[in-house]
This record gives structure tokens, sequence and C-alpha cells, in this order.
């Protein structure tokens, strides 16, 4: 594990006393990312649906900072007015934020191309939107501000390489991935700015989206391990927050990525991975 001095002083937006503000923050990647915050000595504001779950996230993060660094706000981040509402009480409470995790997701499959329309729109308001509406609130002041600061988004690998089996969630993290890209661009093409933005692509995690677990998997990574290697990555200025898990490396995401391209370049069927014409090219291709 990385020392909190080590980090902080790479990072000064995760200096003592700073603000983060984490979205879908009463569970998974989004909860360790606040206990690890809070364990640094920041100020932590928990954003997720009201509830039990939100309560007890509040509790187990106040344990460890105190209860007065820590603030807890339902909040559905498919409502731009209700993320508006976030930031003007997160600086109400705590002042300038230097670090916001748009992280709130959900998985649940809608169905094919043609089915559930409403199902749909509610995914991508929350896993795309969700992010859009954190960037509209807190960018500009955090930018105001004139200090460090990070902005980081949860994306996918099935953003990537979208593999058939939930397309709408794959369709929201390709969303995600391509507007944390230009927001990166924008940022560091705004004059004076001090705030980057960063994706973070995890691997197979054991969070409240792994389905039908009822404990975490042997291939899985904990959240725990999602946020060490996120802070590490960042301080190497990473953009591209790519994780393994326990089942696989970097070498094997890479390859996948790069047939996933392939297609387009080699004018191979869309999804051609999983086409049976290519599938014994394909395993060509990992085995090299």
């Amino acid at each position: 594990m990385t020392s909190d001095a080590e980090i902080q002083t790479a990072l000064p937006a995760f200096a003592s006393g700073n603000v983060a503000v984490i979205t879908g923050g009463a569970s998974g990647i989004g909860l360790a990312a606040a206990k690890r915050f809070a364990a640094m000595g920041m100020k932590t504001v928990l954003a997720d649906i009201g509830g039990v779950r939100l309560d007890q996230a509040k509790q187990a993060v106040a344990a460890i900072a105190g209860e007065d660094a820590v603030l807890p706000i339902p909040t559905d981040v498919s409502k731009a007015e209700e993320v508006d509402r976030l930031a003007d009480l997160a600086y109400d409470a705590f002042g300038a934020v230097s670090v916001l995790m748009n992280n709130a997701g959900i998985g649940n499959n809608p169905g094919k191309p043609w089915e559930n329309r409403d199902a749909w729109k509610r995914l991508l308001d929350i896993n795309f939107w969700g992010v859009v509406h954190g960037v509209e609130a807190f960018a500009p002041r955090m930018l105001a501000a004139g200090k460090p600061g990070l902005i980081v988004n949860t994306g996918s690998k099935q953003g990537i390489t979208t593999p058939p089996g939930n397309l709408a969630y794959n369709v929201s993290k390709a969303g995600v991935k391509t507007f944390t890209e230009g927001l990166a661009h924008a940022l560091r093409n705004e004059p004076g700015a001090k705030v980057s933005a960063h994706l973070l692509i995890p691997g197979f995690t054991y969070t409240g989206l792994t389905e039908g677990a009822t404990q975490k998997p042997a291939g899985a990574w904990t959240g725990e391990q999602v946020i060490e290697f996120m802070l590490a990555s960042l301080m190497d200025d990473d953009f591209y927050i790519l994780c393994p898990d326990n089942d696989v490396a970097r070498p094997m995401d890479e390859k996948r990525m790069a047939w996933a391209i392939g297609d387009i370049i080699e004018n191979r069927p869309a999804l051609s991975r999983w086409h049976p014409d290519h599938k014994d090219a394909f395993a060509a291709f990992m085995d090299r």
C-alpha cells in the first residue's frame, strides 16, 4: 500500500482536510474510496440513494474520520437538480471540493435494443447522465477555486470491448469513456486550470453490481484493491486507470482491446471476437 504521505506529496488534492465527493458512495468501490480518503484525513461527502445502506456507510466512514468529517446526502444522480443540490450542500458544509468521483451506476439489463425503452433510459440516465450532471455541478466551482483538483469518472472495460450480454450498460460506459476523454482535453486547455480528469476502468470487482454473488468470487478484486491501484495510477498521472483483477492481467486486456479496434481496421464483422467465423483467428491472436 502506498503511504498517505507519498500520495499527498504527489497529489495535493488529497491533502488532509480537503474535501472529496463520491457518488455511489454507500457501497463497493465508492465506499472503499470514502474509507481510504477518510484515512488520509479528508472530509467526505457520500452521495447515494437514501436509506439504511447510506446510513451504514456514513457510520463506517465516521468511525475512521469522525462524525464531523463525513456528510451523507441522499441523491439521485439521474436528476440534475439533485446533483446541483448535492454540490450546494457539500460546499456549504465543507467548502471547496478537491476530489470528485462520479461513480454511481446500475447494471440492470433491460434487454435487446428494441426492448424496454424506459429501463434503457433509466440505466443511461444514471450511468451516463449522472456523470455529466456531476461534472456540470462541480467542475466550474473546482476550476474557480484555483486549487489542485481531480475528477475521476468510473467507466468499464465493457465500454471498450463491448461484449454481448448487457448492451445498455456497454453503451452507457462507452459514453462515459468518450465524455471523460473530452473532459480531460477541455480541462488541460482551460487557462490556469489545476483540475484534471481521469477514467477509472475497474476489472472484475466484487461490488453491489456483482450479480448472484453472496461472497467475493476468487477472480474478483475488492473495492479496496481498486482504490489502491487508482491512487498509484493517479500518482503516475495516468488518464486511463486500467485495473487488472485476479483472473485477467493487463496484457490480456490490451490484446482484447486491440482486437476490438481491429474490427474497424480489418473490416471484420461487428463484435467479431464472438463471431463463429472469427473464433479461431481470435484464439490464435490471443496466443501470440
